[in-house]
């Protein structure tokens, strides 16, 4: 993994909004009617070839595929594992999103409308068998395409790859306990992991789910400190012999662009995060509820040889942000951390599913690119004169 040895590096999370004419095929695709295979391949090779190169055209130093090719960053995972059928059981919204619907109704019942716009509803599903990884077909295109797109275009320092954590896309009903059940997840995800990082990309473990547990409303403090942990041990066994400088671990507070009155603070996540092995932890800063946060690292030490991607670029909010701005929040964590253990990242991803109207507007999240890169200029200027 690249650091910030003589400038501050750019990243990002991961997802892109997917151009319209292969959102048109993949929703075809989801539904289960007739589309043209070949057509969806070329038109996902393309997107791929274009999310990078506009990436590097904007300022972004280590890029990714967008995730293309993807339904959502968690549930395209249904396509690659054995062992699970549809759940006829009705999904549940995370617990910390239902404090926050019965704190703001009127509120949510406009919001929630914007998923009619995603390609496919989220499926539930149940695990009724033991969990085996069948995705390999799908991911080898995954890496191919942006080992295609990295080859046409210059200046990419580093490219990642985003991998779902295992836990939260499907009830367990058939493990005699649910650890049990997520470690058979994580182990077959682990066939995932070390693809990405055989092909020569960095792993990113997207993991909301840390914080879901941390803010879980229904579990008393001792619970979530023992799930917590539970969880991390279970990441961290599927990403054993992973070196830790090939892993990045993005954890955040999901997708509700809501009030967000009642997120734990990043003082209570960090010690958990930092408890899971990666080279790199990304987390959200510019959503506002967390800006002030950046105080929590005067005196949390990092492991050894860790970096930092604080989220500089809201994932849920049309704003460009200034790059003033942007190079002061990098000049905070500089402060804490070192300057080159800082890469200048985004919250969350842009189009966590793939939808005609993803989070933040496709040319508002190109434009945001610009501010982190000129906001990084701004920062390294200060740092290194």
């Amino acid at each position: 993994m690249q650091r910030s040895t003589d400038r501050v590096l750019t990243t990002h999370v991961g997802s892109l909004a997917r151009p319209e004419a292969l959102l048109d095929t993949m929703r075809e695709k989801e539904h289960g009617r007739p589309y043209d295979a070949d057509l969806f391949a070329r038109q996902v090779t393309d997107a791929v070839a274009d999310v990078v190169a506009r990436q590097r055209e904007v300022g972004i130093d280590v890029v990714a595929d967008g995730e293309m090719g993807k339904v959502s960053f968690a549930t395209y995972v249904q396509r690659r594992l054995d062992g699970f059928s549809p759940d006829s059981g009705e999904r549940l919204l995370p617990p910390s999103w239902q404090v926050e619907i019965d704190a703001f109704p009127e509120y949510y019942a406009g919001y929630l409308g914007k998923y009619t716009k995603t390609v496919a509803p989220m499926q539930s599903i149940a695990c009724v068998g033991p969990v085996s990884y069948t995705g390999q077909e799908e991911l080898q295109t995954d890496l191919a395409n942006l080992h295609k797109a990295l080859a046409g275009v210059s200046g990419v320092v580093e490219a990642f790859m985003p991998s779902t954590s295992p836990r939260g896309f499907g009830r367990n009903e058939y493990y005699p306990t649910d650890r049990e059940y997520y470690e058979a997840v994580g182990e077959a995800l682990r066939e995932e992991y070390l693809a990405i990082v055989d092909a020569g990309f960095v792993l990113q473990v997207d993991d909301p789910w840390l914080i879901e547990i941390l803010s879980d409303p229904s579990l008393e403090p001792g619970e979530r400190d023992r799930t917590a942990r539970e969880h991390a041990e279970i990441v961290n066994h599927s990403l054993r012999g992973i070196p830790t400088e090939k892993i990045r671990l993005h954890t955040c507070y999901g997708l509700n662009h809501g009030p967000r009155v009642h997120d734990i603070g990043m003082g209570e996540v960090a010690p958990y995060m930092l408890g899971i092995h990666a080279g790199a932890y990304s987390f959200e800063v510019a959503n506002p509820r967390h800006m002030h946060e950046w105080k929590v690292w005067q005196d949390l030490p990092l492991p050894d040889g860790a970096v930092l991607i604080p989220g500089l670029l809201g994932h849920a909010q049309n704003y460009v942000e200034h790059p003033e701005l942007i190079a002061d929040m990098i000049g905070w964590y500089a402060s804490c951390v070192g300057r080159e253990n800082v890469i200048a990242g985004a919250d969350c991803g842009f189009s966590s599913r793939a939808s005609y109207a993803p989070e933040v507007h496709p040319s508002v999240v190109w434009e945001k690119f610009r501010a982190l890169s000129a906001g990084a200029a701004i920062a390294t200027q200060r740092l290194w004169g």
